[in-house]
């Protein structure tokens, strides 16, 4: 489809998403560098389309996994950069009270499950989520994000498995950013895509340009539209490339610096903006306009976090499970 088939607003709402992701995640790396914010991160830099595309195509009902990379998924999906921002800070007005930090952020109330920082560990979780929906006859759509690193792990393959024999509304996203830490693919994978293992649970299996966020956007429609009628899963890969390291000490020396111009050239807010120039959407001004917008809100949820109370000794012995 071509951007005359959507509404300006539409089109503004997925460049607006995507670069809100890259300039809280460009925020949160300068605040690590320089030692003001504690703990650790995996940054979303360059897969920004994956989870804007796939998150636009949801409910606000639907619910999503995501990984030791959330921060994208957890924008796109709706959850407020001020608690987000709260959170890496460790403060009380976190989503999570400060407990969770950057691997473990979410919330369930706008359908993000707490991140799972074990590889693989939310495919079953999400699969899990597909079976409570269908046995409660809920009209609801569970969307698992990992990487393609996750594609090796035993949970992958009984997740998906189980998700297809029983027909489960799930999509499984695999984003294919080339490099399990700094692992290449090739390395590990005879296939030619990870799309291809679809085949073996006997559910639809997609590869796609991750980086085109209209592409994104149209195939999780079709492939939510399929779950949510009861047609069970379908395993999308999205290929990507992270603009950033595997984590915040990185240097990438394993990406070679040809393969690394080409992901900054093909990147997906640049090319989306692009688009939007030529086809007249917008113009520069108001690109520019919503760049500052988000610009001033990032560094307004930067100093409220700052200010925010720190969590009591207390505050540990509360969100507890007991038995």
């Amino acid at each position: 489809m071509s951007l005359k088939e959507y509404s300006r607003d539409f089109l503004l709402g997925l460049f607006e998403r995507m670069l809100l992701i890259r300039k809280f995640e460009e925020r949160v790396k300068y605040l690590f560098l320089e030692g003001i914010m504690p703990g650790t991160i995996h940054q979303y830099q360059g897969q920004e389309a994956c989870a804007v595309g796939v998150c636009s195509a949801l409910r606000e009902d639907d619910i999503i996994t995501s990984t030791h990379r959330p921060h994208g998924h957890c924008i796109a999906k709706g959850m407020n950069v001020e608690e987000m921002m709260g959170e890496l800070f460790g403060k009380v007005t976190g989503c999570c009270k400060g407990k969770g930090g950057s691997m473990h952020m979410g919330d369930l109330s706008r359908g993000v499950v707490p991140a799972i920082a074990i590889v693989g560990g939310g495919v079953p979780i999400a699969t899990g989520v597909g079976l409570a929906f269908k046995m409660r006859k809920e009209p609801r759509v569970a969307v698992c994000f990992m990487g393609d690193g996750a594609a090796n792990e035993g949970a992958f393959h009984e997740g998906v498995n189980m998700g297809a024999i029983w027909d489960l509304p799930v999509v499984y996203v695999v984003e294919n950013n080339l490099y399990g830490a700094s692992t290449p693919v090739s390395m590990v994978f005879k296939t030619k895509t990870i799309s291809e293992r679809a085949c073996a649970y006997g559910i639809p299996g997609l590869t796609i340009d991750g980086n085109d966020v209209l592409k994104v956007h149209e195939t999780a429609k079709t492939a939510v539209a399929r779950a949510r009628e009861g047609g069970g899963p379908t395993l999308l890969e999205l290929m990507t490339y992270r603009i950033t390291g595997h984590s915040r000490r990185d240097p990438c020396l394993y990406q070679p610096r040809e393969e690394r111009n080409r992901a900054r050239e093909n990147e997906p807010i640049g090319r989306f903006a692009k688009q939007l120039l030529d086809a007249k959407v917008v113009d520069e001004a108001a690109l520019d306009a919503i760049a500052e917008r988000l610009d001033r809100r990032i560094e307004a949820a930067v100093s409220a976090a700052m200010a925010a109370a720190e969590p009591k000794g207390q505050d540990a012995l509360e969100d507890l499970f007991v038995e």
